[in-house]
């Protein structure tokens, strides 16, 4: 008996087992697949009308076609970047077989279960470092969080243009990413919770169709076939469907979480916020004139702040290998002489790519001088002179994991007295706020904020300056830290009040920061600007540096010219 592929439907229990991707592809001139008992957990599969994914194109890279970014299952590949006790999602013990056993839990820490990987396939990477099930374990958990009958929307970022038809590079929406892995635009994903068990939900993604002659000009799609068999969606559409098929969808629900952008001025494309925007915006569907309103809408950002805030183990390990190649290419920059700041950017942005990230995370500061007291300074236009300190904020990003790594240096190599002291006074807060950066010491960034305010007050008093807690700020005006992740500045909203707990990632980054004509400070040191950051995973009993790699000791420094 055969079944129009479309038609098939899973057991929801086993739907959101994640799929192989590495497995077969059905030939797109063949839409019926030949039908065969399915395994419990597992998704059914085709073994008819195949082809070797190999050989189609996409518009992202699969294990089979990008072999050098995306691996095929091999359980516990980023335990090397990883101590022992910092694992937030994934724990290895020994077992007297080859494969290793699980304890997996869900991203906020709850339902504990423990199983034996019998198909690797499910550990195929769909983006650098993040498998198939982890992305499944995400919805998951999302849908754990959702209440009964609810729905959660998301749409991907539209592309970004710098002038006219000159586009940017593509940047996926954070949310959307972390629960699909899916990089492309005009696209959008539907969680719909249809009971109460945390695996009773569908999803649903919205995507634009293959289009051999738009994809001549601009570039590989992945489809809407691949939205299904690589990236897990239980029902999978033409983004042209949504006008007429998410109304239906909407109507059984209780609630939507959703994170609706506010219609722009010039947003006359169709991209997938717009879509949505006009959807909710609008209160009829028919000429009839039946009145259609929706469900109450509520702000999806507060649950997915919390599922992304906490690490797994794999995104460690994204992260960890962004802040070791980043780290590697600011100690080399360290060791050369500089006559210019843009040389330095682009040696910077050369490093990253080469030594394995996919780029620059953000646009980094690259400041000589005086210029350091320009928290985000990004010119980088001007000359570099012996005698001064530069500043450099910068980090790469591997697999949409972000590193912010600072660091402050002589032009020269050879730190001045003057340097000496007040880069060994912030280096002496840096290590101690960071030091509190674990799960035992029941801290917050707030609270860490406030020892290091004090801590600077104390060391800038002994080297002579006239401060005090109420008016450090003059000379210390950011914040300690922020949260990192997929984004530099992450899970916006979540508050810097609440504890650090295992698999929190945050910056640390104490600055002071002279200014050149205020006569209150000492001669010496004015003009000079300096900050240290490094990016920290939080573990229960001490820190783990993910930038450990990037030298900030003065002899150090020193020793590499």
């Amino acid at each position: 008996m055969k079944f129009p592929w479309s038609s098939f439907r899973c057991n929801p229990l086993a739907s959101h087992a994640a799929q192989p991707s590495k497995a077969l592809w059905r030939a797109k001139h063949n839409n019926i697949c030949t039908s065969h008992r399915q395994e419990p957990g597992h998704r059914w599969h085709s073994s008819a009308a195949a082809v070797s994914a190999a050989d189609l194109r996409f518009g992202q890279p699969v294990h089979e076609t990008h072999p050098h970014i995306l691996q095929a299952g091999e359980p516990g590949h980023y335990e090397s970047f990883l101590p022992g006790s910092c694992s937030p999602v994934y724990k290895l013990w020994e077992t007297a077989s080859w494969r290793p056993k699980f304890e997996r839990w869900l991203p906020d820490g709850t339902e504990t279960r423990k199983e034996e990987k019998a198909d690797t396939s499910i550990n195929d990477t769909v983006t650098p470092g993040i498998t198939a099930q982890e992305y499944a374990d995400r919805r998951t958990a999302l849908a754990k969080a959702m209440t009964q009958g609810s729905i959660a929307i998301l749409h991907a970022a539209p592309v970004q243009y710098k002038s006219g038809a000159v586009f940017h590079p593509y940047r996926q929406e954070s949310n959307f990413f972390y629960l699909t892995g899916w990089d492309e635009d005009d696209a959008v994903a539907v969680l719909e919770k249809t009971g109460t068990s945390e695996l009773d939900y569908r999803f649903h993604m919205f995507v634009r169709r293959k289009d051999a002659r738009d994809e001549q000009w601009n570039g590989y799609r992945n489809g809407v076939d691949a939205a299904r068999d690589i990236f897990n969606a239980d029902e999978a559409y033409s983004i042209d469907g949504l006008d007429s098929l998410l109304p239906e969808v909407l109507k059984s629900a209780r609630l939507i979480y959703a994170d609706v952008p506010q219609q722009q001025h010039n947003d006359s494309a169709l991209h997938a916020g717009s879509r949505i925007w006009r959807l909710f915006s609008t209160t009829t569907t028919s000429s009839s004139g039946r009145d259609s309103s929706y469900p109450p809408q509520t702000p999806l950002y507060p649950i997915m702040n919390k599922l992304r805030v906490v690490k797994s183990a794999a995104e460690v390990a994204n992260m960890r290998k962004a802040g070791q190649q980043s780290g590697r290419a600011i100690t080399e920059a360290m060791r050369r002489p500089w006559q210019r700041e843009k040389d330095l950017h682009a040696f910077l942005d050369y490093e990253f790519i080469v030594n394995g990230c996919s780029g620059p995370a953000y646009i980094p500061v690259i400041a000589g001088g005086d210029r350091a007291n320009c928290i985000h300074y990004t010119v980088n236009n001007s000359t570099l002179h012996e005698g001064q300190f530069v500043l450099v904020d910068a980090g790469g990003e591997y697999g949409t994991y972000i590193t912010d790594i600072s660091r402050t240096w002589p032009v020269s190599g050879k730190f001045s007295a003057p340097q000496r002291d007040l880069y060994e006074a912030v280096l002496k807060v840096q290590r101690s706020s960071i030091s509190l950066c674990r799960a035992t010491a029941n801290m917050s960034l707030e609270d860490i904020h406030g020892i290091t305010a004090r801590g600077l007050v104390t060391q800038l008093k002994s080297l002579g300056f006239d401060v005090s807690i109420s008016n450090v700020d003059e000379l210390f005006p950011h914040h300690v830290g922020h949260y990192i992740g997929l984004d530099v500045h992450d899970c916006p909203g979540y508050s810097r009040r609440e504890k650090l707990r295992r698999g929190h990632c945050v910056t640390i980054e104490p600055g002071i920061y002279v200014p050149t004509d205020d006569e209150r400070w000492p001669k010496h040191f004015r003009g000079l600007g300096i900050r240290i950051e490094d990016s920290i995973c939080v573990d229960d009993d001490s820190p783990f540096i993910l930038s450990t790699e990037a030298v900030k000791e003065v002899d150090d420094i020193e020793a590499l010219r």
